[in-house]
């Protein structure tokens, strides 16, 4: 049977179709495209896990991933949650109940003589805060179904990663417009990223959100738990981190009065609070991914508000994957330029020996 098309116009339309269904799916599923990343993430951190167990020893594969579905529901869905719905909820208590925060704007006001900024403009910029907040944080009462679903996906693709974790691995290797050297990089990218600001960072911030907790309740610091979880999420920030939650409760005791409150925080913090973090990144550094700072700091600016709370990682990913692309990019062209150098240099040689 003959067609209008000459090869060439089919090969042009396949792509063309391929493009435009690509499109519609990416299209359709980009509400649920964090259960996808989430997927991801958990592959890497638990593949070593599951090698020691389904293929070391030879423990049957869907019981293996069933367990790290559980373990990762029980250790790190909930716990996170928790948080997150703590946090959420006492944002959203200051955003509508502005007079706590009005009033230490006006000690603050006193005691430095400068204004800060008007009333209006602070009840404003609480109530973006709590919007924001809700929404890059998982909140079961702004959407159960679709957290629910979500998870689902997540653990679902998750499930199947592991189980057929040979064709998974194959189908990307096949796909993936690369070269076998540039997958080994961007999969050790991979590794490195997620081990630095999932695995290492939660630990880091976990040390720092217990600190600053313990610092504020000791010092007498009103819901210093609460303070203490925004210490943890703060943590994931760079440079900035915990500073930004014991920095201004020392300097609001100060303001009150409680002078010796006051310096206790901030000598706390100065001393301690940063000097622990300093050491535990430089001992987690090399062993658990060494990611610049500057490429982590970039990497949540830009993943953040696209990603929500997976931009913490998925951020700096794509950081990552950017310099990974460049290098590979540079050495491609070098290793061109002096494949065209060798056979100019051989065509040179050939018709000088003609002559």
């Amino acid at each position: 049977m003959t067609t209008i098309y000459t090869p060439q116009q089919q090969r042009i339309l396949l792509i063309t179709s391929l493009i435009i269904i690509a499109g519609f799916i990416i299209y359709g599923l980009s509400g649920y495209i964090s259960a996808f990343l989430g997927a991801g993430i958990l592959y890497v951190v638990f593949r070593p896990w599951f090698t020691a167990l389904a293929l070391k020893r030879h423990w049957n594969r869907s019981l293996v991933t069933a367990l790290l579905i559980v373990f990762s529901i029980v250790v790190i869905i909930m716990p996170f949650l928790t948080l997150s719905l703590l946090l959420i909820d006492r944002i959203q208590y200051y955003s509508q109940h502005t007079e706590d925060i009005l009033n230490l704007a006006k000690k603050a006001e006193e005691l430095t003589g400068y204004q800060i900024t008007s009333q209006q403009n602070i009840q404003a910029i609480l109530r973006q805060g709590g919007t924001y907040a809700s929404r890059l944080l998982p909140s079961l009462a702004g959407g159960a179904l679709d957290f629910i679903v979500i998870l689902g996906l997540m653990f679902f693709t998750l499930y199947f990663m592991f189980v057929q974790q040979e064709t998974f691995q194959k189908g990307l290797q096949k796909y993936l417009p690369f070269k076998h050297d540039t997958q080994k990089e961007l999969g050790e990218s991979l590794k490195n990223n997620v081990n630095a600001n999932v695995l290492g960072q939660a630990l880091v911030s976990l040390v720092q959100g217990v600190l600053t907790g313990a610092t504020l309740w000791i010092f007498g610091v009103p819901d210093a738990l609460f303070w203490g979880t925004v210490a943890f999420f703060m943590a994931f920030i760079p440079v900035l981190g915990t500073p930004l939650v014991w920095g201004p409760a020392g300097l609001i005791q100060l303001s009150q009065g409680n002078t010796s409150q006051g310096i206790g925080i901030l000598v706390v913090g100065v001393v301690v609070i940063i000097n622990i973090d300093n050491l535990l990144r430089i001992m987690l550094a090399k062993r658990m991914g060494d990611i610049h700072p500057l490429v982590t700091l970039a990497g949540i600016v830009l993943g953040v508000p696209i990603f929500g709370i997976l931009g913490l990682v998925v951020g700096p990913l794509l950081v990552s994957y950017f310099i990974v692309l460049i290098q590979v990019f540079e050495r491609e062209n070098k290793k061109q330029e002096k494949e065209v150098a060798i056979a100019q240099e051989r065509v040179e040689k050939e018709a000088e020996l003609k002559k």
